[in-house]
C-alpha cells in the first residue's frame, strides 16, 4: 500500500512543483526508509530500490513533459531492461533521494540514469545505488515503438542526444546480446 501512497503522493507534488526542462533536466525525489521497505536485514530489500525508482522517472517524465505527450497519443511507457549497481546500505527511517535523468537515446530506446542518494554523518552526499534502465514507448493501437524523435517532435523538441558513455553502450551491448539469446 506504501507505493500506492507514495504514487499519489509523487503525483501531488508534481502539480506544484517546477517543469523539468525535457529531455535534459534531473528529477529529484526525496523519501525515507519506511519499514515495509526493509529485508530480513534490517535494511532496504534490493527489490525495493528498483521499484522506488519507478517514482523517479514518473517524476521525470510528468514534470518533463513526457507523459502528457505519451498519454496523449494513446501510448505507453514500458521499461525494458534494468541494471543496478548497489553501493551502500539505507537503514530505517534514513533519509534519501532519487536523481533520474535521460542520458542517451538511439532509435526506440532512451536511457535513464538513475541513483539514490543518502547523506553520511557528516552531510556529505553518498551514492546508496545507481542505476541505468532502458525504456521504449509502445504504440498498441500500430503495434510498434515509438522512435525517439517521433515522441520528441511531439513535444516541440530537436535535440540531438548526447553521446553514449562507455558504460551505456556496454548496458545496451549486453541488453541486445540478451535479447538474441532468446
Amino acid at each position: 500500500m506504501n507505493l500506492w501512497l507514495r504514487l499519489i503522493w509523487v503525483w501531488l507534488t508534481t502539480l506544484y512543483r517546477p517543469s523539468i526542462e525535457a529531455p535534459f533536466g534531473v528529477s529529484i525525489v526525496r523519501l525515507i526508509v519506511l519499514p515495509n521497505d526493509l529485508d530480513v536485514n534490517l535494511h532496504m530489500n534490493n527489490g525495493r530500490y528498483l521499484t522506488v525508482m519507478d517514482l523517479g522517472r514518473f517524476d521525470l517524465f510528468a514534470r518533463g513533459g513526457l507523459l502528457r505527450a505519451i498519454r496523449g497519443a494513446g501510448w505507453t511507457p514500458l521499461l525494458s531492461a534494468a541494471k543496478i549497481r548497489y553501493r551502500r546500505e539505507l537503514r530505517l527511517w534514513r533519509p534519501f533521494r532519487i536523481e533520474s535523468r535521460v542520458v542517451f537515446w538511439e532509435d526506440t530506446s532512451f536511457v535513464i540514469e538513475q541513483r539514490i542518494i543518502a547523506r553520511d554523518k557528516d552531510g556529505a552526499d553518498i551514492v546508496a545505488a545507481i542505476s541505468l534502465n532502458r525504456g521504449r514507448v509502445y504504440n498498441p493501437a500500430a503495434r510498434r515503438f515509438i522512435p525517439a524523435s517521433e515522441l520528441f517532435r511531439r513535444m516541440g523538441i530537436d535535440a540531438p542526444s548526447p553521446p553514449a558513455s562507455e558504460e551505456v553502450r556496454a548496458f545496451l551491448d549486453a541488453d541486445a546480446a540478451l535479447q538474441r539469446a532468446g
